[in-house]
C-alpha cells in the first residue's frame, strides 16, 4: 500500500536514491536540507520504508508557488501517485492563500501536468554555470 505523507522528512541518502533512479546520471549527490528548510512543504510517497514518489513545493512567501522536483520511482509509475501528490499540494497551497502555481516541465509531460489542471504559459530560464 502506498502511504503519502506531507510530514515525512526524507534523509539525504533516500533523496539521492530516489532522484537517481529517476534521473539517472543528471542527479548529482547533494544535501537537501537546506531545500527542505525553505520549501512550504513537500510530499512523500513511501511504499512500506522506501521512498518512491516526492514533490517540493518552493514559495515566494506571497501569492505564488512552484512544483519542483515531482519526481516517482520508475518501477511505480502510472499509478496516479505523481498526480495525487500534485493535487495534495495544491490543497496544501490553498491554505497559505497562494493564488498561482507555477511548474516547469519537459514536452513529454505536457499532458500529465493539462489533466493536473496546469495550462502552458511562456516563460524565461536561464542555466546558470560555474
Amino acid at each position: 500500500m502506498i502511504d503519502f505523507r506531507a510530514d515525512y522528512r526524507p534523509t539525504n541518502e533516500e533523496m539521492y536514491r530516489l532522484f537517481s533512479s529517476c534521473w539517472g546520471s543528471d542527479h548529482i549527490e547533494r544535501d537537501f536540507t537546506p531545500v527542505l528548510d525553505r520549501s512550504l512543504g513537500y510530499f512523500c510517497a513511501l511504499e512500506g520504508h522506501q521512498l518512491i514518489g516526492f514533490i517540493n513545493i518552493a514559495w515566494d512567501g506571497g501569492i505564488h508557488a512552484f512544483l519542483l522536483d515531482t519526481c516517482v520511482d520508475p518501477l511505480y509509475r502510472r499509478r496516479g501517485i505523481a498526480t495525487k501528490m500534485v493535487r495534495q499540494s495544491l490543497e496544501l497551497v490553498e491554505t497559505h492563500g497562494v493564488k498561482w502555481v507555477h511548474v516547469d516541465f519537459e514536452p513529454h509531460l505536457e499532458q500529465f501536468y493539462a489533466k493536473c489542471g496546469f495550462r502552458p504559459t511562456q516563460a524565461g530560464l536561464i542555466r546558470i554555470s560555474i
